[in-house]
C-alpha cells in the first residue's frame, strides 16, 4: 500500500494484482465446484444417497493416548490425531 500511495496510484482497484489459484489448491472456489460436480455425477450415477453420515475425530480416543508422548496433548500431535481418524474411517467404509 505505501509502494502504491508514493508511486501516486489513488485507485484501489488498481493496487495489487491479481492471482488464480489452481484446482489442485485444496479449499479453493475450483476445487470446491470440481468436488460439487463429482458428487452430481455420482447422484446422477447411482441415484439419490439413502444416508448422510458424518464421522467426527474425539481426540480422547484411546488410541491417541497410546501415542502420544507423556506430558503431550492431542493438539501438540495433529499428525497422530490425524492417523487415527484415518484408520478408524477406513475401517467403517470397509
Amino acid at each position: 500500500m505505501v509502494d502504491a500511495l508514493e508511486s501516486g496510484i489513488a485507485e484501489a482497484s488498481e493496487v495489487g494484482r491479481k492471482t488464480i489459484l489452481p484446482a489442485s489448491f485444496i479449499g479453493g472456489p475450483r476445487d470446491m465446484k470440481a468436488r460439487y460436480l463429482d458428487a452430481m455425477s455420482m447422484v446422477q450415477h447411482f441415484g439419490k444417497p439413502d444416508l448422510f453420515i458424518t464421522i467426527t475425530c474425539n481426540p480422547e480416543w484411546p488410541e491417541i493416548y497410546e501415542l502420544i508422548l507423556p506430558g503431550q496433548s492431542a493438539q501438540d500431535r495433529s499428525d497422530i490425531v490425524s492417523r487415527v481418524f484415518k484408520s478408524k474411517l477406513r475401517k467403517i467404509c470397509e
